[in-house]
């Protein structure tokens, strides 16, 4: 097992970037970019280990990485451990890139619908429940068309569409359900969309970087990391949707609209650094937005047909950050 942090503490000197995080792959972009901009790096994965809140971490900039979906790569305690650790770095006083604030919201999809719905932000009316009495009293409730969804879920897993409660109640009970690492199951009005995608708004610091359109033609597993391309890859589900030439991801031309606005209002209040959220355009053309992820990727072939780099523009805010601090 690796130091634990408070180890470190004592024979690290030099501030360095940390990133958190518990998925390799994830972290190459990245930490390409900040090598580029002369900034030491260290790759701290959490899954086991412990803290001493007395012990003052390492100095320097923390990049917090963990994803929702950390529990399918076999990694159950790693958001937990998360947790924690922000606590312990903030209260020492670090700076964290996407600290417990926002990784409250990160992890918690009913927080995110109220978040959304305080900045006049419409979205799917959405019910939560626990027990399967709990999803089965709430399956009378809903309206249908509804899509089922993990509260603390990533890369689209466990979302259904159920036309009737009948439906609904026989998925509760197949081998294909199964719970949120919370418990909590998400019961979520199906919008008709007007096109076949859904937009993912990237943002940066405050700043608009781009939209892509994700074709919902082969289901809602969407993670746009590189990695999701390949079928079987061990970092995301087997059947991931492709990225062929003109295929799943495509850039959003011109995109802009009101809603960058509330979205950037959103993040500043809930101190998010960077996010890519979603939303789909329904029949009637009302945005309805569905979720926030703190812990975006980027798309490296759509970044390189359009001469965009969402990392570049994260590193910049870490540099910005490191000297602010250190030089």
């Amino acid at each position: 097992m690796q130091p634990s942090l408070s180890e470190l503490a004592r024979t690290t000197t030099e501030p360095k970037v940390w990133i958190l995080h518990e998925n390799p792959p994830w972290s190459v972009p990245l930490v390409r970019e900040l090598k580029r901009v002369k900034l030491p790096v260290v790759e701290y994965f959490v899954q086991h280990g412990w803290i001493d809140s007395a012990v003052p971490p390492p100095a320097g900039i923390y990049i917090n990485r963990m994803s929702p979906s950390s529990h399918t790569r076999g990694h159950v305690e790693s958001v937990s451990l998360t947790h924690a650790l922000l606590v312990y770095l903030e209260s020492h006083g670090l700076r964290v890139i996407n600290g417990s604030r926002s990784f409250l919201l990160e992890m918690n999809k009913v927080r995110q619908m109220r978040a959304l719905a305080e900045f006049g932000i419409r979205t799917p009316r959405t019910l939560a429940a626990t027990g399967l009495d709990g999803v089965l009293a709430a399956a009378d409730q809903m309206t249908y068309p509804c899509l089922t969804k993990h509260n603390q879920s990533g890369k689209g897993l466990m979302i259904y569409r159920c036309d009737s409660a009948a439906q609904l109640r026989d998925l509760v009970s197949s081998d294909r359900f199964s719970w949120s690492p919370d418990h909590i199951v998400l019961l979520q009005e199906y919008i008709k969309p007007r096109e076949p995608h859904i937009t993912r708004v990237e943002i940066v610091d405050g700043k608009f970087l781009y939209a892509i359109n994700s074709s919902t033609a082969g289901g809602f597993e969407l993670c746009p990391a590189d990695e999701c391309e390949l079928p079987s890859a061990a970092n995301c589900p087997a059947d991931a949707p492709q990225t062929a030439a003109g295929g799943t991801f495509r850039l959003s031309e011109n995109f802009n609209d009101p809603i960058i606005a509330q979205y950037i209002a959103l993040m500043n209040h809930h101190q998010i650094d960077l996010a890519g959220i979603e939303f789909i355009e329904g029949e009637d053309g009302a945005k309805y937005t569905f979720d926030i992820n703190c812990t975006t990727n980027y798309n490296s072939k759509v970044e390189e047909a359009h001469g965009l780099n969402g990392m570049a523009a994260l590193a910049r805010l870490v540099q910005q950050e490191f000297e602010r601090e250190y030089r």
